[in-house]
């Protein structure tokens, strides 16, 4: 294995793949090798090219991100895969176990849980790199504290947050870096700012945004939200 891992990013949402590959960039020993939006086109990748990791979603116009993973396993390829995705149902996150998927992480996610997931795979490669033989301490390592156990827990939405919007909050919110009222969050997305706001303080809770108060000239200060770094 050379120092920098070589990255397929397989996502059928454009803006997410490309807060992926930004994501990437701020990692050391990472590089993305290649983009695709459909699974076709990702098997089209991988018949030319032989990355190390696939960064890969669930849903796709075309089909289910599994027949990625099953066409991997057919072709016998030495790739490891990270699912980033909204999908949770069980069968899903079973048939991903049962087909050697190494992580999981929930959409939306922040920057700091994506490069702790990152970082821990670095860190198992560089473990089974370098020596022919494991410690106890070594395959502790390797063995333990998947992600996607802590992720499942969190994913967990509670009643009036859909999944889908709240990804679509997250990855608006990832885009404005002066922050975003509720009031301006409910025109961008289609939703009423009632709603937004419970988006918001969903987030908040789980402390992937924060928010500002941030004094004009005249009135009262806006609330203003921001994505955690």
């Amino acid at each position: 294995m050379g120092n920098t891992i070589e990255v397929l990013i397989v996502e059928d949402d454009m803006r997410i793949a490309q807060i992926h590959e930004k994501f990437l960039e701020q990692i050391d020993g990472f590089k993305t090798i290649g983009m695709s939006h459909t699974i076709e086109e990702a098997k089209i990748w991988l018949d030319t090219i032989k990355p190390e990791l696939i960064l890969l979603d669930i849903y796709f116009a075309d089909n289910l991100g599994t027949e990625l993973i099953d066409y991997i396993k057919q072709k016998d390829m030495d790739t490891d895969i990270i699912l980033i995705t909204a999908a949770a149902e069980v069968e899903i996150v079973k048939k991903a176990y049962a087909s050697g998927v190494i992580d999981f992480l929930l959409k939306p996610l922040t920057l700091q849980r994506f490069k702790e997931c990152l970082l821990k795979y670095k860190e198992k490669k560089t473990i089974l790199s370098s020596t022919d033989r494991l410690q106890a301490e070594d395959i502790k390592k390797l063995w333990n504290n998947l992600t996607y156990a802590g992720e499942l827990e969190k994913g967990s939405n509670p009643k009036g947050i859909d999944s889908v919007t709240k990804e679509k909050v997250v990855t608006y919110i990832q885009n404005c870096d002066e922050g975003i009222t509720a009031e301006k969050l409910g025109k961008e997305i289609g939703i009423s700012r009632t709603t937004a706001r419970r988006y918001l303080e969903h987030l908040m809770d789980e402390k992937v945004i924060f928010v500002e108060h941030i004094y004009g000239y005249v009135g009262r200060p806006e609330r203003r939200y921001f994505i955690k770094k």
